[in-house]
């Protein structure tokens, strides 16, 4: 390695990493995993350095590698079989497709309080539970569209996924966080 390409990547190190380990850590809810990203970012870094041509700063070449591992890391999970997600899906309805009548949505009667939600701290917890119990191709769909507001047809192409099938994780995803919010909170 030329003294310079050292010289640079410490550099970059230096001012870099705090920013690029935020952003992981938000884009991926996983501390450790946030830090391995961001390791693996700067590897890749040392492996194309004779590639990065200035043409964007420095910043902008390691965002977008991370970027890039934490669209892998996605592609990845997405990939898992779809078995575990069939069968926490099969309970809400019966054989012929009709709601199961303790599984039909309830209207929820919200007090004042309740009308922000997402302002309270123990719904928070209980949210994040919930999320956190969906099989997790599904809690990546949902974090990706209502976390990180991206569009469907983004997440489509990051997770290398058809658009119907990202609308059918989508919608039970709903269903179930709408069943665990309703056992979790309304009814304790």
């Amino acid at each position: 390695m030329k003294k310079s390409k050292i010289s640079h990547l410490n550099e970059w190190v230096q001012l870099y990493t705090d920013d690029l380990y935020s952003w992981a850590k938000y884009k991926l809810s996983d501390v450790e995993l946030a830090k391995d990203l961001v390791q693996d970012t700067f590897v890749t870094a040392v492996e194309k350095y004779e590639g990065f041509k200035a043409e964007s700063s420095p910043k902008t070449w390691l965002f977008s590698i991370l970027n890039h591992k934490i669209i892998d890391y996605y592609r990845k999970k997405v990939k898992q079989p779809i078995s575990k997600d069939i069968e926490s899906f099969s309970g809400f309805f019966e054989k012929n497709g009709d709601w199961l009548e303790n599984r039909k949505p309830k209207n929820w009667q919200l007090d004042e309080r309740e009308k922000h939600l997402l302002d309270d701290i123990n719904f928070q917890k209980v949210l994040k539970k919930c999320l956190d119990s969906l099989p997790e191709k599904w809690g990546t769909c949902v974090k990706l569209k209502y976390l990180a507001a991206k569009n469907g047809e983004q997440i489509c192409q990051e997770l290398d996924i058809s658009p119907s099938n990202f609308w059918q994780i989508v919608y039970r995803a709903k269903l179930q966080l709408r069943d665990c919010v309703e056992k979790n909170w309304f009814n304790s």
